[in-house]
């Protein structure tokens, strides 16, 4: 007699259960959609509170002394040095204010600032800037790599309409403008004045990857190009199990050992690994938001603070240790990839203790995962190089590009990159002659009006003479370059 009764109970509960499905579904269709542009000013809205609040309370660090052009040393240890004569005195207010703002943002209760699901490529450029990253946004398009790319300017004075709004969509990029995407209704225009001072050179770049769309990308500066599409490193390990890929300096890391006290993290050991080179970063907000958030906190008191203590006027000082020094201070997963950067350029004898940085490449991470050849270097043969960043002169026929640095010993016109022969053969390909090729390209077949370019003259006709005297030459030397292993 039980069996009816249960049976109907059960088709109660049944129907109930489909009911209440039935009524999420209606209050789900009806919640409002969250703009992008929503998100982000909601999360800035929390943020620069934030910042403000948890401002050191005391003086600068000051130094007695620079950390100087110390090369990393894998193999031999050596102790941490300090050059903060005043540790003492800023020890305990900075680890306040650290604490502070790392408890709150652990508490922070944020709606996604990017778009779930996408990749891309991240920039910031304006000024001298913005032809460079041109041409190499061709060169990028040239590995056959489709990615979006999103390129940020530090305001409107910085914005080309001609240039942002019809030469780059073409080329699957789109301009930013940080101060529009940072502008807060609640507050008055002076008070947002002020905030955006503070925002500006180094700093920029950690604001434009919090506020980027994408949930992972890839950083690149302006005059950094990848040799190879570089969805394939976006889509493999390392990136795939840490979030965050960083790579090396030429330079040991010189954070000063109270940095360690006020992040309340374990002073690593000098031969863990290097100076961050941050032209080049590997990015998920899915698992990294946190370390973003924490980077922006280091650069928006970087010139005051942070840049002092994590350089300690080292070679470079600036925003380019902020982000693997930000993972590990809260306890985040990253690769910092292990293969020694190397200086490419034209100095005869070439000597591979100086510096030249005509340019320098970078390692596939790919190749170089869990291979640590700067302990070892017999434990495989070198990665291939996936990066080279344009170090001095950049990429620019409109700023000293074709100067005095493209002269030899001859005074005769030559190339930019050609020793050493070991650099020359990681490249895998003529990079430099590529570089030259989409120059011409951007001067002499788009010749975009870039406001940089307004008193330049002869333009094309400079870089084709050059191209001529160098690239036409059949007398002219080439470097060896050989094929490049793919994965």
């Amino acid at each position: 007699m039980l069996a009816p009764r249960r049976t109907t109970i059960t088709y109660f509960c049944a129907a109930l259960f489909l009911l209440n499905l039935f009524y999420i579904y209606l209050n789900w269709e009806r919640q409002p959609v969250i703009s992008l542009d929503d998100r982000r000013s909601q999360l800035w809205q929390q943020l620069h509170p934030l910042l403000e609040e948890f401002k050191p309370d005391c003086p600068q660090p000051a130094l007695y002394d620079s950390a100087g052009a110390r090369r990393f040393d894998a193999v031999n240890e050596a102790p941490r040095e300090n050059y903060v004569s005043n540790v003492d005195e800023i020890q305990l207010p900075m680890q306040t204010a650290h604490d502070g703002f790392v408890q709150a943002i652990r508490n922070l209760k944020v709606n996604r600032p990017y778009v779930r699901g996408t990749t891309g490529i991240v920039s910031s450029a304006g000024g001298d800037y913005l032809p460079t990253f041109l041409v190499s946004l061709l060169l990028l398009r040239r590995t056959g790599s489709t990615l979006p790319v999103e390129v940020f300017m530090k305001d409107r004075t910085e914005y080309e309409p001609e240039i942002c709004e019809t030469v780059l969509p073409r080329l699957g990029a789109e301009c930013l403008v940080l101060s529009d995407i940072l502008a807060v209704e609640e507050v008055t225009d002076q008070e947002n004045l002020l905030s955006m001072q503070a925002i500006e050179g180094f700093q920029i770049k950690s604001f434009a990857m919090l506020f980027s769309s994408f949930e992972r990308f890839l950083w690149l500066d302006a005059d950094c190009v990848a040799l190879y599409d570089p969805a394939i490193i976006l889509d493999s390990e390392p990136f795939t199990s840490t979030g965050l890929v960083t790579w090396p300096d030429f330079w040991a890391n010189s954070a000063a050992p109270v940095y360690f006290d006020i992040s309340r993290q374990a002073e690593p050991l000098s031969t863990a690994r290097q100076a961050t080179e941050a032209g080049m970063l590997l990015v998920s907000k899915e698992t990294h938001l946190s370390t973003l958030i924490l980077a922006a906190y280091y650069n928006y008191y970087g010139p005051d603070y942070y840049y002092i203590l994590l350089g300690q006027d080292a070679p470079g000082t600036g925003d380019k240790d902020t982000f693997l020094h930000a993972a590990t201070a809260l306890n985040q997963t990253f690769y910092a990839v292990s293969e020694t950067v190397v200086d490419i350029g034209n100095l005869i004898p070439w000597d591979p203790d100086a510096a030249v940085n005509a340019g320098y490449i970078q390692a596939d991470p790919i190749q170089d995962h869990g291979k640590w050849r700067v302990k070892d270097p017999s434990v495989s043969s070198p990665p291939r190089a996936f990066f080279v960043h344009a170090g001095d002169p950049e990429f620019n026929p409109g700023k000293e590009l074709l100067g005095e640095k493209l002269t030899g010993f001859d005074g005769e016109p030559t190339r930019l990159w050609t020793y050493p022969p070991e650099a020359m053969e990681r490249l895998g390909w003529d990079a430099e002659k590529a570089f030259w090729e989409e120059t011409l390209t951007v001067v002499c077949d788009m010749q975009p009006a870039f406001e940089s370019w307004d008193s330049e003259v002869r333009l094309c006709e400079r870089t084709k003479e050059h191209w001529e005297a160098v690239f036409e030459n059949p007398d002219a030397k080439v470097p060896e370059f050989a094929v490049a292993v793919s994965n």
